[in-house]
């Protein structure tokens, strides 16, 4: 029997959970395990730096329901990490996050770029840990579990130079089985209603469906008791798609654009029956007294609402058994959803210009010119809102976005993450100016991989959710203006195609033949913010 290193260990199990890219940037400490990586037939791509990185694990996962992973060497390396590490576990995205470190011999006394890895990541991960000889197997199990029990997050591995090439004493790896729920339980507060009983008294019930539901593949459950007992749903961002937004009894996305009058509608409802709901996307806080009834994994520890009935369990075996005990007479009428969603769009178009192009224009044309099947993502801003609200989402993990953490610098790496996921779909980026200028160079590495994704740039020259606020003060735009940049000239730097457009026309010109595309194209969509100012 061959011995096997510990970085073989790490390679190796990183593949038999399905992992088959590592988003990396090198450093010597971790020499070994990505020539291991190699060799064991995963593929290690270079970002341009640590932080975009992480961002690509995390729309890897995203994309692909699975774990994503990502490496840094030690010290800078792996404090680069840290905000894309921390977007995976805030939104609830399983991540192994691995970082080397100075060989162990000097760890304790040497201080050259030697940052303490568990205290660093302890805070920001479920759990942070490290790999050696004696352990690795039964190390990594326990990462890859952690990972993906719920709630779903990043772990961190810390991996040393020296016993990355130590021989594994604890070599014999074997995947963990993947969590699995199948059982419902009900808890509830003494002398309160059954939930069967609690949703058959409701005359108005609105159903909540968040990231939980997505994870539990709830959607035809979810369709089946909405239609049953016809119910409308409601959505958080990162679960578009969970409920189809063709659909006609779905009613919206909360705290994205037009957000008081999603909340307007579930104040108004007399029970409100959760989906897997996390608390973690919230940006408004929960002020309306509408009774809830919680359904999830998880009991409701957040306590960000009260629930005096929670259901527990697996989120899809919960709905098919509020469905099929279903008897009571249809809650809501088509036409009344639909005259809710006719306040929701008119809301949402808000402040239009005509002549200019406006940011609702652009969202309209991409999704229009984007063939079915194709999978977005967007960056952090203004924009972010629109499209939250406004992107016309089918199925699960078709619009990818982080809104547990929300950081800015998202959209680019992920939407080259998800291109290499999933070669077989069209993938386009939705990315502010600001967010683009964090993360531009990364389309480099898009055009060196041949990937033919859309990044459509919002520029408006601004930071403009932080300028609207100091607007709103009377203040100056102090720190949030960006110097205009020729797109056009940067992709072309980049090896991309890049095209401009200030006008619907121009757009729909740029967009009208992405099927042809072989290389990135980059959009320079030079938007008037007025409309802005009216939505928020």
């Amino acid at each position: 029997m061959n011995e096997s290193s510990t970085a073989d260990v790490l390679a190796r199990g990183l593949a038999a959970v399905g992992i088959g890219h590592i988003f990396a940037y090198p450093g010597d400490p971790i020499i070994e395990f990505m020539e291991r990586s190699r060799v064991g037939g995963l593929n290690v791509v270079l970002a341009r730096r640590e932080g975009t990185a992480a961002f690509m694990a995390e729309g890897y996962a995203m994309a692909t329901g699975g774990p994503g992973a990502c490496l840094s060497t030690l010290g800078p390396g792996s404090s680069a990490l840290v905000n894309g590490v921390a977007a995976a576990n805030t939104d609830r995205v399983p991540m192994i996050a691995i970082s080397g470190q100075i060989e162990t011999s000097r760890e304790q006394f040497f201080t050259h770029q030697v940052v303490d890895h568990k205290l660093m990541f302890s805070p920001i991960t479920k759990w942070a840990g490290r790999l050696e000889p004696g352990s690795a197997a039964t190390t990594l199990r326990k990462a890859i579990s952690t990972a993906r029990a719920e709630r779903p997050g990043a772990v961190h591995l810390t991996i040393a130079g020296d016993t990355s090439a130590e021989v594994a004493t604890d070599a014999d790896f074997a995947p963990p089985p993947a969590p699995v729920l199948s059982t419902i339980s009900v808890a509830r507060r003494p002398g309160a209603p059954d939930p069967l009983r609690l949703i058959a008294q409701a005359r108005r019930p609105v159903v909540l469906a968040g990231i939980g539901a997505t994870r539990a593949g709830a959607t035809d459950a979810l369709v089946r008791f909405a239609e049953t007992a016809s119910v409308p749903v409601v959505v958080s961002p990162m679960a578009k798609g969970v409920f189809p937004e063709e659909h006609p009894l779905f009613a919206g996305v909360l705290d994205m654009a037009c957000n008081q009058v999603l909340w307007s509608f579930l104040a108004e409802s007399d029970l409100i029956v959760t989906a897997g709901f996390d608390a973690v996307e919230l940006i408004k806080p929960w002020t309306i007294t509408t009774p809830v009834l919680h359904v999830d994994a998880l009991q409701n520890s957040d306590q960000v609402y009260y629930s005096e009935v929670e259901c527990l369990g697996d989120i899809a075996a919960i709905y098919d058994w509020f469905a099929s005990q279903w008897t009571g007479e249809p809650r809501w009428s088509e036409a009344e959803v639909q005259e809710h969603r006719d306040v929701l769009r008119a809301a949402y178009y808000a402040g239009r210009v005509e002549g200019v192009l406006n940011p609702t224009d652009v969202v309209d044309v991409v999704r229009a010119a984007s063939p079915d099947g194709t999978i977005a993502t967007c960056d952090v801003g203004s924009h972010k809102l629109l499209i939250g609200q406004g992107w016309t989402t089918k199925r699960p993990r078709e619009l990818l976005m982080t809104n547990g953490l929300s950081s800015m610098g998202f959209g680019v790496p992920a939407a080259i993450a998800a291109k290499i996921a999933r070669p077989d779909r069209p993938v386009v980026a939705m990315i502010g100016d600001g967010g683009f200028a964090m993360t531009a160079t990364e389309v480099r590495l898009a055009a060196s991989l041949g990937l033919p994704v859309v990044f459509v740039v919002f520029v408006d020259g601004s930071l403009n959710r932080i300028e609207l606020k100091q607007m709103e003060r009377s203040y100056p735009s102090t720190a949030t203006r960006i110097e205009d940049t020729d797109l056009v000239a940067l992709a072309g730097a980049m090896g991309c195609d890049g095209a401009r457009a200030d006008s619907v026309a121009e757009l729909e010109k740029v967009l009208s033949d992405l099927d042809s595309l072989t290389r990135p194209l980059v959009v320079e969509a030079r938007i008037d913010p007025a409309q802005y100012e009216s939505q928020f």
